[in-house]
């Protein structure tokens, strides 16, 4: 099975990890090479360009937005020239307008694509343990398969269309976004009545909220650590922007997902760079006990 990714990322790097620990063989290409060269110290291939990434029988790409997708395969022609027959499958999490798009092209162009975005943050990802999505036609599905039950602790087949998988995973992101912003206002009314964060957050997210979201950012937040980012700020707010775009293109409201986006833009508006999405509790935090 020959296989590439293409944007090594903190969670493409991962996932890489994952499958040359599991005796994969993976051709590897991203913008900026420090990545591709640590990647061949471990065993990986490093192509010279897309196009040689490009020529595997599956293409995994985990890049960063919609415009890194655009730039890399759209704009610059290298799905036009990938060979016939290829399986791409997009990890990262898109607008629900490109992955219609990109479904259309694919099927233009004689590529198979599978639209896989996925839940985790890097250290889950090395351990192959995500929660991978597959929405794309039965056979590149198909193909695909085995490569992301190496990735996943479970895979959640969605059907043939791409973008009810770039949907549910907006939504789920919107949920993460969510609990971190309700975390931060309860953490601000509790301090406010003499109740320290790691106490609240330590009995909720044992009992009522014991859920993974909740006891992996509350114990970030409890201990205001931010850094590393493991779901860097910026991305969230790039997402959370998609969430508005995809609800507004149903006529749909979404009042927590506006507030999110204005939070985020406080937050990196600040001096404080890259930092985890976590850090937008410290908004919540403010903009509640008025510091």
């Amino acid at each position: 099975m020959n296989v590439s990714m293409i944007g090594l990322g903190a969670m493409g790097a991962a996932m890489v990890r994952n499958l040359l620990g599991k005796g994969v063989t993976v051709t590897v290409w991203n913008r900026s090479r420090a990545m591709v060269d640590e990647l061949a110290a471990e065993g990986a291939i490093p192509a010279a360009d897309v196009d040689e990434a490009l020529k595997a029988d599956i293409v995994l790409s985990m890049l960063a937005h919609d415009q890194a997708m655009r730039e890399v395969l759209v704009d610059s022609g290298a799905l036009a020239r990938a060979p016939k027959g290829v399986v791409h499958v997009n990890l990262a999490t898109i607008s629900t307008a490109l992955a219609g798009e990109l479904a259309a092209l694919h099927a233009e162009l004689g590529l198979g694509y599978v639209a896989s975005p996925v839940f985790g943050r890097p250290p889950v990802a090395q351990a192959g343990g995500l929660n991978v999505l597959a929405a794309g036609a039965p056979d590149a599905v198909a193909t695909a398969m085995p490569v992301l039950k190496m990735l996943a602790a479970k895979v959640w087949p969605l059907g043939e269309d791409p973008v009810r998988a770039s949907a549910l995973k907006l939504a789920g992101n919107f949920m993460i976004v969510s609990a971190i912003e309700s975390m931060g206002e309860a953490v601000a009314l509790g301090e406010a009545y003499g109740v320290p964060a790691p106490e609240l957050l330590d009995m909720l997210s044992s009992t009522l909220f014991a859920a993974p979201i909740y006891k992996i950012y509350g114990g970030m937040i409890a201990e205001r650590r931010y850094t590393p980012p493991g779901f860097a700020a910026e991305l969230g707010l790039k997402d959370v922007r998609l969430v508005l775009d995809a609800a507004e293109a149903k006529g749909l409201s979404m009042p927590l997902a506006d507030l999110a986006e204005a939070s985020l833009e406080v937050l990196l508006d600040g001096e404080d760079q890259g930092l985890d999405l976590a850090a937008l509790a410290e908004i919540a935090r403010g903009r509640v006990d008025g510091r």
